[in-house]
């Protein structure tokens, strides 16, 4: 087949079977079209703020001057991160945009910022990360600690230099993500937060479709059994 032919025959095979399984009568974990949806992280922040967790200061944009500005109000450092999957294939490699910080250099040179939206939040000071784990009424809480400076940007750019430590998840958090989940009708998510040196627990997003499984390995949380439980409707 031609490129576009493929293209073509690829979008009716995403249409004929994401149909057939969402038509499914079913017990979901969670439901395709609740992660479809869940997966803006504009629609993550302001859900996450109307639950009542904290969120960075935050701006999506791809006007140079709304960058500028936004450095001045939040008056300190500013990182910028995709604002969808930061993953994409270039030729036959795998690559990854990763978080970072936002340096003079680059406001002093913002060529290619127009050419599409990006999501730049104030930094907040970390003394470790967590990985909420949410499977129905389960909280499953992982710190994870960063070991170098990339990873202290962003940990996904060093996993070989973290440590992880299990951790339960304050009332007022709880309570929160519980009505975060509610409203986004999912079952299933993987949330991200800071942590700073005060204790105070920072959303910065939540995966509908997340991985887990490393988290379980590194730290024994039973995970998979909480999603198999979660499947077969058995009580929390």
């Amino acid at each position: 087949m031609s490129e576009p032919e493929r293209r073509f025959a690829a979008a009716q095979a995403r249409a004929g079977l994401g149909g057939i399984i969402t038509a499914l009568d079913c017990r979901w974990v969670s439901h395709p079209a609740a992660m479809s949806r869940a997966e803006y992280k504009p629609l993550q922040l302001a859900t996450a703020q109307r639950a009542g967790l904290s969120i960075p200061s935050t701006l999506i944009t791809n006007t140079p001057d709304a960058v500028k500005a936004f450095v001045g109000d939040v008056g300190g450092q500013v990182i910028c991160k995709p604002v969808a999957t930061p993953v994409f294939i270039e030729g036959d490699q795998l690559k990854t945009v990763y978080t970072r910080r936002v340096t003079e250099a680059d406001l002093g040179d913002m060529r290619g910022l127009d050419a599409t939206a990006h999501l730049f939040q104030a930094w907040v000071d970390k003394a470790y990360e967590v990985r909420l784990t949410v499977v129905g009424e389960r909280l499953l809480a992982a710190e994870i600690h960063a070991g170098s400076d990339a990873a202290h940007t962003d940990w996904r750019s060093d996993y070989g230099s973290l440590a992880y430590r299990t951790t339960t998840t304050p009332d007022d958090v709880a309570d929160g993500v519980r009505r975060y989940m509610k409203d986004l009708d999912l079952r299933f998510a993987a949330m991200d937060f800071i942590v700073t040196p005060d204790g105070e627990w920072v959303f910065l997003e939540a995966n509908p479709c997340g991985q887990w499984d490393w988290i379980q390995h590194r730290t024994g949380l039973p995970i998979a059994q909480a999603i198999a439980d979660e499947l077969q409707g058995v009580p929390a």
